[in-house]
């Protein structure tokens, strides 16, 4: 047996991943164990499940490989400050001390680290480094189903690229071509996300969830003054606007001064029609730049498949773009496109590349992303018992039929099932579920149960064979990565009064069928949902067809604003009592928040930091 064990650690959503004879076993977020969203921090909860779930120790593993090379980053990092001195001496001031006592010495750093696993681990040989895009690129192509495909990378940054290019054949992947910072695509949507006063690494989704609402009207002001973007799509950013490079916010003074507003306090300052208007501006540069980039690769390589990762892989309308425009045949993307992916990337990347290793091609190698732990009906029981919670035990028939009575009946639901999802996407094991044909569930579920800001759009999970019926798309979906607008004749058009209505005023008109999962342009995030990777799911979403004729549920993370997803049977006790869900079923037991003993605590969402 050969395992591998990726680690992806230190910037922001640290990971871990276990291969086996280069089958992806498992893979967690250090985030899901330690409850602080985004950690940062060696994952040695994520380490310690990977080994526990396929039961042997440190000392067993042949490989780990870290997910990027840091002697690269910290010359980055050095030449930057050097290029832009005197400006940034703070910065390199706070970020020197780190780098110099752990970050310049990684190996010896992680050697210690893995020590507290296996006090039997000592050889530090094992040890290896791969490149941050490198990993990005491998987790986008290895698990796909492609003997062949275009690799496209974008995100922040890694050591020195932002974006690169790649072509995987059967087992080998190679890079071709590296756009290098400070000219990120990823970054450049940060900066905005910064401004509209959302956090970074964090608050782009509710960017490109706000675009939307508002009209591109900065749009040629941010490509006449921020990036000079050529044919091709590659492009320059104009660094006099930002701080990125060597400060401690993202944009400056001149940024501000360019769009007449100074950044937005998210405790102070409302959103405005303003702040719609910038998203929109940005989200539609974004997907000018990515659509010029796909269309020159698909151009010059003329290869039918492209496989996506990075951060900006998340941005799902992109990729609902690409798709529309049929620049390509085929499209996969990583569902943990971000730099937990990295830790899967790596793995696979030595196994590949160093180790020369044949490549078996199926159709998901990500199994679906449920790579997390599960939990056994004994132990959710005594775990249960020991939370003093009200509960019923039912057979797994009786659960999806309950279940789906009470989703036709507009009760809440927070689902427990299966492992817990890989990436930041909930998809059907630690899901809260809703009716989406009433137009009061989208402010319900996230004023009351969220907890977040009212415009926030939820994705529709709908039965992969009914698709067609529903959506215009005619692929599968089923990492909740592509956006396609809703069936013309499922759609409710907007009477002359309603389309004068302009930002977050738009919310509560009913759209179509399903207005719980229709955005404001008549788009939705769709997660098609099939028997081969979640039959529990896939049977309850056939129940609720039965039932109301409609194959979709309303499907989002299982949490609250600013937490993690859920992980534990304890941690979705916790949310469920502290929001107004009306039911969780973990796998076989049912629990109604009427039965409870225990108060609603209402001091919940209070623990964890906006995000």
């Amino acid at each position: 047996m050969s395992y591998i064990l990726g680690i992806s650690a230190f910037y922001h959503d640290s990971a871990a991943a276990l291969i086996k004879n280069g089958e992806i076993i498992s893979a967690a977020q250090e985030e899901r164990f330690t409850r602080v969203k985004h950690d940062a921090n060696y994952p040695v909860n994520a380490v310690n499940f990977v080994l526990n779930e396929s039961k042997i120790n440190l000392k067993d593993i042949e490989h780990i490989v870290f997910f990027e090379k840091p002697f690269l980053k910290f010359e980055r990092l050095l030449e930057t400050y050097l290029a832009f001195a005197p400006r940034g001496f703070k910065s390199f001031s706070m970020s020197m001390p780190i780098w110099l006592s752990e970050k310049l010495f990684q190996k010896k750093f992680l050697f210690d680290k893995l020590k507290q696993h296996d006090e039997n681990f000592n050889d530090i040989n094992k040890i290896k480094f791969s490149e941050h895009h490198y990993s990005h690129a491998s987790s986008a192509f290895f698990p796909s189903p492609f003997k062949e495909a275009i690799v496209l990378t974008l995100d922040g940054v890694g050591e020195w690229a932002t974006s690169t290019i790649a072509i995987g054949r059967n087992n080998k992947l190679k890079i071709l071509k590296e756009m290098h910072f400070p000219h990120s695509l990823g970054l450049l949507y940060s900066a905005f996300t910064y401004y509209a006063g959302f956090k970074v690494n964090s608050g782009e989704y509710k960017l490109m969830g706000l675009a939307p609402y508002g009209e591109p009207k900065y749009k040629k002001i941010i490509l006449d003054n921020l990036i000079d973007l050529k044919e091709d799509g590659s492009f320059r950013v104009n660094m006099k606007y930002f701080n990125y490079a060597t400060g401690l916010t993202m944009t400056n003074e001149k940024f501000s001064n360019l769009f007449g507003k100074s950044v937005r306090n998210p405790k102070t300052d409302k959103l405005e029609k303003f702040h719609m208007d910038i998203a929109s501006s940005i989200q539609e540069v974004t997907e000018e730049i990515v659509l010029r980039l796909v269309k020159t690769i698909s151009e010059e390589y003329k290869i039918e498949n492209l496989c996506l990762a990075g951060g900006v892989a998340l941005n799902c309308v992109a990729n609902g773009k690409i798709l529309k425009n049929k620049i390509f045949e085929n499209i996969w993307i990583q569902p943990a496109a971000g730099d937990a992916g990295g830790s899967v990337g790596a793995a696979l990347a030595y196994w590949y590349r160093e180790l020369d290793n044949s490549r078996d091609i199926y159709k998901d190698q990500m199994k679906g992303s449920f790579l997390g732990p599960s939990y056994q009906n004994n132990e959710i029981e005594n775990t249960l018992n020991k939370l003093n919670a009200n509960f019923q035990k039912f057979s797994s028939e009786e659960v999806t039929s309950i279940t789906a009575k009470e989703l036709a009946n507009n009760n809440t639901v927070g689902w427990f099932q299966g492992k817990m999802e890989f990436g930041p996407r909930a998809l059907g094991g630690r899901s809260i579920l809703a009716d989406p044909r009433s137009n009061k569930t989208q402010k319900e579920l996230n004023l009351k149960i969220k907890f977040r800001e009212s415009f926030r759009p939820f994705a529709p999970s709908i039965l992969k064979e009914d698709l067609n019926e529903w959506f215009e798309i005619n692929c599968e979906s089923p990492y909740m990565l592509l956006v396609a607008d809703v069936k013309k004749d499922k759609q409710v058009r907007m009477t002359e009064k309603e389309e004068k209505l302009f930002g977050i005023d738009k919310l509560n008109i009913k759209r179509s069928e399903i207005p719980a999962v229709t955005h404001v342009d008549y788009s939705a995030r769709i997660q098609t949902v099939d028997k081969l990777n979640n039959i529990k799911y896939y049977n309850l979403l056939n129940e609720f067809k039965k039932i109301t004729n409609c194959p979709i549920l309303v499907n989002t993370s299982f949490n609250v604003r600013g937490e993690p997803i859920v992980c534990t049977i304890e941690d979705a006790y916790k949310c469920f009592m502290g929001t107004n869900l009306d039911i969780l079923v973990i796998e076989n037991f049912i629990m109604y928040k009427s039965n409870q003993v225990e108060k609603f605590d209402e001091k919940h969402k209070e623990k964890f930091k906006l995000d």
